[in-house]
């Protein structure tokens, strides 16, 4: 980056954001030591009542080292990757189909995505999971777990994506628009070749957290008995009879997914910048 796109860059966020002055910055100093104050003593006070009932006996947590332990907990985790990959590879596809539906000029295939997107943004994923496991079946319609648990997470997942594509379709300049007519494009090719990359790529963030969303709800397979990670961890529970222990090493699994996969996606918005500010 040139030193005067770098100066412009940064008089644009002084436009946006006013720079703290002495004291604003103290303030947040201030703010932040405090803050941090209270986490580590928060994170003190937890590991002292762990402490006072015993539960940092190193015998309690060197079970999880077991083999046997490793690779249960490793299947619960292969099948947290699968369910949440591919509800993302049909979810994220559906949604972009529900948001051009939306911004159709046919005024019933409107109407119908928005009822869709609306119904499905609005209720529970735990009842969706419910509908699959106690009401479908009444009717004589059944599936098997995995697709329980799929299948609600596509419906809703669907659902939300459609709004973050709409917003970012909506986002791109109107000159782009008016540009991609002016070289003869038709409205569709326009729509393929000029607004979606555009629009994908402001969109980008938002989908990263649809996906750690997704990888969130992967943990209603316990309605189902799908055995996803936090099912492992619950049936572990049983065997081990040690909960705290369990659920920590679970939810340290859980965090340095999301934190991998967040990683992963932002190196790759990077990366599309870049690509596009070289193009």
């Amino acid at each position: 980056m040139s030193a005067s796109t770098r100066a412009s860059s940064h008089a644009a966020t002084q436009v946006l954001f006013d720079a703290p002055g002495p004291k604003g910055r103290r303030r947040i100093l201030l703010l932040s030591v405090l803050s941090s104050l209270v986490i580590l003593a928060l994170i003190a006070g937890g590991l002292w009542q762990f402490a006072k009932n015993d539960q940092l006996d190193p015998n309690k947590w060197v079970v999880y080292l077991r083999t046997d332990y490793l690779a249960f907990l490793g299947r619960g985790l292969v099948g947290t990757l699968q369910v949440t990959a591919v509800a993302a590879v049909v979810a994220f596809p559906v949604g972009l189909l529900l948001s051009l539906a939306r911004l159709s000029r046919f005024t019933a295939l409107g109407a119908a995505a928005a009822t869709w997107i609306e119904f499905f943004r609005g209720i529970p994923m735990l009842l969706v999971v419910y509908a699959f496991l106690l009401a479908l079946p009444a009717f004589g319609v059944t599936f098997p777990r995995f697709w329980m648990l799929v299948i609600p997470m596509i419906l809703v997942s669907s659902a939300t994506t459609a709004e973050v594509f709409r917003a970012g379709i909506k986002a791109v300049d109107r000159g782009q628009h008016e540009a991609a007519a002016a070289i003869g494009l038709s409205r569709r090719d326009s729509l393929v070749h000029v607004i979606l990359p555009q629009a994908v790529r402001l969109v980008l963030p938002s989908l990263i957290l649809a996906l750690v969303t997704l990888l969130k709800d992967s943990t209603l397979g316990y309605v189902v008995s799908f055995n996803e990670l936090q099912f492992q961890g619950k049936t572990m529970v049983s065997i081990t009879r040690y909960l705290v222990q369990t659920y920590v090493v679970v939810s340290v699994i859980y965090i340095v997914l999301n934190f991998l996969l967040t990683r992963i996606a932002l190196a790759l918005d990077a990366r599309m910048k870049m690509r596009a500010t070289a193009g």
